[in-house]
């Protein structure tokens, strides 16, 4: 789960919980981004150009560590 601050107006939450994401994960933001759940709590994100420790890196952020 992600949590902002940002008010969910205008898409301002959404680009909120993409940023927080993409730099929990290490990525740059434009490599974030939202494949569905633009009005809905529930996002569903897609991750371009991922790194190949990418799977280490979820494993670290879920805190199950590499």
């Amino acid at each position: 789960m992600v949590a902002v601050t940002e008010p969910a107006v205008d898409g301002r939450a959404t680009e909120a919980v993409l940023r927080a994401l993409a730099k929990a994960l290490g990525l740059r933001r434009g490599c974030v981004e939202l494949a569905s759940g633009q009005s809905s709590r529930t996002k569903v994100v897609r991750i371009l150009d991922a790194p190949a420790d990418l799977d280490d890196r979820w494993a670290e952020l879920l805190g199950a560590g590499p």
